[in-house]
């Protein structure tokens, strides 16, 4: 549940930095005793001794606690400090008579300090105690147990253990109280008595229980508060004498509470209260709060049994907790398995994933996803536009998240980009890659809600000059909250399954980079030997090429009159096909030469570069109408031969497919991106069929017919080569008799 308002400032430091766990005083109901450990003298005592022992505190300083408990009680003491982690949490010894009063007595240590409280076990109905609730501890709890597997929900449960505990206590109101991940508090469960007010479904706000507080609940599983108007009784001497520091009482029952507490409390209407903690998976969870109108004092003996029965109501809360999310979970798993049997029926992990869009939308229970992979932004359900997803991936890569994040309020956590999501509210992201911007995602529409809260949580009161009072609320009436901007909160057992999906597609991936690099290991070795190959045979061909061209060129010059114009016809056939033979061969020639030339990056100024291409091309162009359109180029490093080459090939291109156009417009320009810069060569020639576009770059493929435009097919596979080479990749983009783009990139810091 989202934090719907900030909590109310209380005072210049707010009860926030209150150090209520060292009072320096107990709540007078009880005795409470500081212990030298060994030895245990008393060196710390309640003011209140003498109403206990008739002597006075500072009589009985110095004195063994033999004085105070009987030699059975003494014993026990020994014993428990004699066991290892001895009274890490409050033990009870039983009961000693001081006087004519029987007592419960109760040891604990704290911070190296060992600390006693002694009780008075009831004889009256003072205070509101009725014997009769003692008599009746253990059925009462046995019952609430018996009823337990009844309870298949929450909500029945908690009111199940509110009915019981009142049963048991006598309070006129209990609440089961739930904190949300924002640390406000819901009501689940109430039982009461008629006359006093309902806050069943009402929100209390943080700051209601500090966070101190709820550390205290935790370490502290039971709490009683027997009369709102008491006064504190301070311990002698206020701070311990061998540390000279303040003791801490974080575990004592009798530790005086707040003042601002007990200000909260009669502001309810509560004189006497008390919590119990519910403590699931290690942390706080809830609380079991009583609330009485008048001052109401629980016996030890009741206080024990409501504790055993918080603990009985922790494990139930924990187990259907658990149990219900292993049932979402084991739900997910088997739509995780539909979508990695998807994905390994195909080459493409996007395509795997996007291929079943109602089970990746399923997996996280998103009203709309979104796969970001090598340029691509696949977009499923009601998701946002490909600009948001794209600018939200690239904030998300600049952000620690170890591979995952989560929100179920962008609106507050996307700062500037979330009105730009919208209809999303909450997003669930996953990286599917570590080295580069690949995203899962799934989003959330919002949700408006009503949160009604037990008063106005922003009141506070105010002195008289108008200053804010450590005064808490003093009206608890129904106060409602519209929330806008929130997503569903993303369950654990979703986040879980993304990811899973995140570690099984880094799996997948692996093990398709592991196979490609044994393929490629084996093409490596392949490519080797077919260049190898076709440079003994280019090299080789070169002489015989020459001597047809040679002997072609003789024939011609010595004996070209005497042959039939049919004759002279073959004969230039001939000299014409040895041409071209030779020049592919020396293509082919420099085709593998560069697989096996190293490269020679150097800074090379791409404009000098184009600029020296095109006065190269001069005796192509002229007397033809074209225009050259050249921006402001970047300097890159690479290998300028080669480099050089590549432009060659695809300015030459450009010139070769305008040759019909008038005027001809060739344009060469630079693009910015944040890893690499990409050239474009775009010209309005004939153009091409995008669905022919993969032979492109191919050797010896050609979209056009020999007899329409020459050329040998090799010159654009040169280009990929050389271009690749330097870790970029080509590609293009024509539509036929509109002119065609071809774009290539290269890295601005090279592979080591």
């Amino acid at each position: 549940m989202p934090a719907a308002v900030a909590p109310p400032t209380i005072g210049p430091n707010g009860c926030e930095h209150e150090p209520i766990h060292i009072p320096g005083a107990i709540q007078p109901h009880g005795l409470l005793l500081v212990l030298s450990d060994p030895g245990m003298q008393i060196i710390q005592i309640s003011a209140n001794a003498m109403q206990w022992s008739g002597l006075a505190a500072e009589a009985l300083l110095g004195q063994p606690v033999s004085v105070l408990i009987d030699d059975a009680l003494q014993a026990g003491l020994h014993h428990q400090l004699g066991e290892p982690a001895a009274l890490e949490q409050p033990h009870y010894l039983g009961a000693t008579a001081i006087g004519s009063q029987r007592c419960d007595v109760v040891a604990h240590r704290r911070g190296g300090q060992l600390i006693l409280e002694l009780e008075p076990q009831p004889v009256d109905a003072g205070m509101g105690v009725d014997l009769g609730w003692t008599n009746t501890i253990y059925p009462q709890v046995r019952s609430f147990v018996a009823q337990l597997p009844s309870c298949h929900a929450l909500e029945p449960l908690c009111m199940l253990a509110a009915d019981e505990v009142r049963l048991m206590t006598g309070f006129g109101r209990v609440l089961i109280y739930r904190f949300e991940d924002d640390d406000h508090g819901c009501v689940l469960a109430e039982s009461r008595q008629p006359d006093y007010d309902s806050y069943l479904g009402l929100h209390f706000p943080e700051s209601d229980i500090p966070r101190q507080a709820r550390e205290l609940y935790r370490l502290n599983p039971i709490r009683l508060i027997a009369d709102a108007h008491y006064q504190p009784v301070p311990l002698i001497p206020a701070h311990h004498p061998q540390t000279g520091a303040a003791t801490d009482l974080s575990l004592a029952a009798l530790r005086s509470v707040s003042p601002l507490h007990l200000q909260y409390m009669r502001n309810m209407g509560t004189l006497a209260s008390m919590s119990i903690s519910i403590i699931v998976g290690g942390r706080l969870w809830g609380l079991i709060a009583c609330h009485h109108a008048q001052p109401r004092h629980v016996a030890l003996p009741i206080r024990m049994a409501c504790e055993h029965l918080g603990q009985i109501l922790s494990l139930q809360i924990e187990a259907k907790q658990d149990n219900e999310e292993a049932q979402h979970g084991r739900d997910l798993s088997r739509v995780l398995v539909r979508l990695l049997a998807s994905m390994a029926e195909r080459d493409s992990l996007v395509d795997g994933l996007t291929a079943m869009p109602n089970e990746l939308l399923q997996l996280a229970g998103a009203d709309g996803a979104a796969v970001v992979s090598s340029g691509r932004c696949v977009r499923i359900g009601d998701a946002p536009t490909e600009s948001a997803i794209v600018d939200l991936v690239d904030w998300l890569s600049r952000q620690d998240v170890g591979g995952r994040y989560s929100s179920e309020h962008l609106e507050a956590d996307y700062p500037g980009g979330s009105a730009s999501l919208s209809p999303a509210a909450g997003v669930l992201a996953i990286s599917i890659s570590q080295l580069h911007r690949h995203y899962v995602l799934w989003f959330r529409h919002e949700i408006v809600r009503t949160v009604d809260w037990a008063g106005d949580p922003t009141k506070t009161g105010h002195s008289q000059d108008g200053e804010a009072a450590l005064t808490p609320r003093s009206s608890f009436a129904r106060w409602r909250q519209t929330l806008h901007g929130y997503a569903r909160r993303w369950r654990a057992s979703e986040i879980d399954a993304a990811d899973q999906l995140r570690h099984a597609i880094l799996a997948v991936a692996l093990r398709r980079a592991e196979e490609m690099a044994a393929l490629n290991e084996e093409l490596t070795r392949s490519n080797r030997e077919l260049e190898a190959f076709s440079y003994s045979v280019s090299h080789d061909l070169r002489a015989p090429l020459r001597h047809i061209v040679g002997y072609a060129d003789l024939l011609r010059e010595f004996d070209g009159e005497r042959l039939s114009e049919r004759g002279q016809r073959f004969l230039s056939n001939i000299t014409e096909a040895s041409h071209f033979a030779g020049t592919l061969v020396d293509d082919l020639l420099t085709f593998s030469q560069m697989g096996r030339a190293a490269l020679r990056r150097v800074p090379v100024a791409m404009n000098d570069l184009v600029s020296s291409v095109v006065r190269d091309l001069g005796d192509e162009i002229i007397d033809r109408d074209l225009q050259w359109q050249i921006g402001v180029l970047p300097v890159v490093v690479a290998d300028s031969a080669f480099l050089q080459l590549a432009l060659r090939n695809l300015l030459a291109n450009a010139v070769k497919y305008t040759r019909t156009r008038t005027p001809a417009v060739i344009t060469i320009s630079a693009e910015d991106q944040p890893d690499a810069w990409v050239f474009h060569v775009r010209d309005n020639g004939v153009g091409f069929n995008m669905k022919y576009s993969d032979k492109l770059f191919g050797v010896f493929q050609r979209l056009h017919r020999m007899e329409e435009f020459e050329g040998t097919g090799i010159g654009l596979a040169n280009v990929r080569r050389i271009v690749e080479r330097h870790d970029g990749r080509v590609w293009a983009h024509g539509e036929p008799d509109c002119g065609a783009t071809f774009s290539f990139s290269l890295p601005k810091r090279s592979r080591p």
